[in-house]
């Protein structure tokens, strides 16, 4: 293992109940592999169906944003502590099968560019069964920069 949970927090500002990496299992080149344990007590799907559990697509994707996070963050691209990474744009995401409750996510993506704006290929698998893949755009941006402006007095 690359990264365990803790290490994975150190890099990353999401917390549960929106964290969605357990650990990332390698980083080769500009691809990175990293794993969520699906729970059943998941807090989203809780109601996401009640009696038929489905982890929804737009988690699956924003998991693959996590691990784009995570291999800019390796790659030395990315400083948690200055900047932030942020989606600007969704590409051509597919849904193929439902993720439910027991299922293992191995969650590959590959860096198709990198820079201030970086383009991503990813998908999401249970063994050899692709469960969802995307093409994304993420941008970093230096935190100051998110900040609200101060009222003019």
């Amino acid at each position: 293992m690359l990264l365990d949970a803790i290490a994975v927090q150190d890099i990353l500002p999401h917390r549960p109940p929106f964290l969605f990496i357990d650990r990332v299992v390698s980083i080769e080149g500009e691809t990175i592999i990293a794993h969520k344990a699906v729970s059943s007590c998941e807090p989203v799907l809780q109601g996401h169906f009640p009696g038929n559990p489905i982890l929804p697509g737009v988690v699956q994707v924003e998991a693959m944003a996590q691990a784009a996070v995570l291999l800019v963050g390796q790659l030395g691209k990315f400083d948690s502590e200055r900047d932030n990474c942020l989606f600007i744009g969704i590409q051509e995401a597919k849904f193929r099968q439902p993720v439910r409750p027991g299922e293992l996510l191995e969650i590959e993506v590959k860096a198709v560019r990198l820079g201030r704006v970086g383009k991503f290929e990813g998908v999401v698998r249970v063994g050899d069964t692709v469960k969802s893949q995307a093409k994304f755009t993420a941008i970093i941006s230096p935190k100051e920069a998110a900040k609200k402006p101060e009222a003019a007095s």
